[in-house]
């Protein structure tokens, strides 16, 4: 790891229940291509198999997977600690839930999963790998809950991000130890009494175009902001697989 990645999200996993279908619809949406890497002792299940990365120029930021039981198909964020053992103990100390203990990805880093004290799933990782934080592929990630819910103490102390003092197109952003933007919560999008869920933000030349094609192939609306400069902005969609994701202007 290096000290500018530490508090930023460094990667994504999507897990799907059609892999050849989900990588068509993002290398539409977002003109991702893919490297197929066989693994000896796969992450999500053992044993060899395929694991599927989306690049975007000298970018790897997301991994593609079939999904393994206990799981639903989704995306999970993962942010970059030194030391994800320690910081797995924090998470549980702060009030968050382990939900897989730490373990290896060879050629990738050590990482761990754990819910916030709301429920929302994420990863903690420390990269072994040379790939920068993929900031072409991704926006900031966003969190999406019932009315102003975030537990903003949590991830302060665990992460150092903190909260702009200031709400801008409905949204509040929350920077990371470098100063990046790295999540923002747009509380006014989501329909209320539904769970909260971090959400990735997928850079595309135009959220109406990408949001139309989406929408012709399977995806469905979820919320959009109330705001017409905020919808220009991003929206948020369930892939055809189920999973969430929003786009955002890149």
């Amino acid at each position: 790891m290096t000290q500018s990645k530490a508090g930023q999200i460094v990667w994504h996993d999507l897990f799907t229940s059609d892999r050849e279908r989900s990588m068509d619809f993002y290398q539409h949406i977002a003109d991702w291509t893919y490297q197929v890497e066989r693994a000896t002792d796969f992450a999500w299940g053992g044993g060899e198999k395929d694991f599927v990365l989306a690049l975007l120029g000298d970018e790897a930021g997301a991994g593609f997977a079939v999904t393994p039981p206990r799981h639903k198909n989704s995306w999970i964020a993962y942010v970059e600690v030194p030391d994800v053992d320690a910081a797995l103990k924090h998470a549980d100390a702060l009030g968050g839930e382990i939900v897989r203990t730490p373990f290896e990805v060879p050629g990738v880093g050590r990482n761990a999963l754990v819910r916030d004290p709301l429920g929302v799933l994420f990863g903690l990782s420390l990269s072994r790998h040379s790939f920068p934080v993929p900031h072409r592929q991704f926006g900031p990630e966003v969190y999406v809950g019932s009315g102003d819910q975030f537990p903003k103490a949590f991830y302060a102390e665990l992460f150092e991000w903190q909260m702009s003092p200031k709400r801008e197109l409905e949204r509040v952003s929350f920077s990371g130890p470098s100063g990046d933007v790295v999540a923002v919560q747009y509380a006014s999008t989501w329909p209320r009494r539904s769970n909260p869920a971090w959400v990735p933000s997928i850079k595309v030349t135009s959220v109406s175009d990408a949001s139309n094609f989406a929408e012709i192939n399977g995806a469905r609306l979820i919320s959009q902001g109330a705001d017409k400069a905020a919808r220009a902005q991003g929206l948020v969609l369930r892939d055809p697989d189920g999973a969430l994701f929003a786009l955002e202007v890149g």
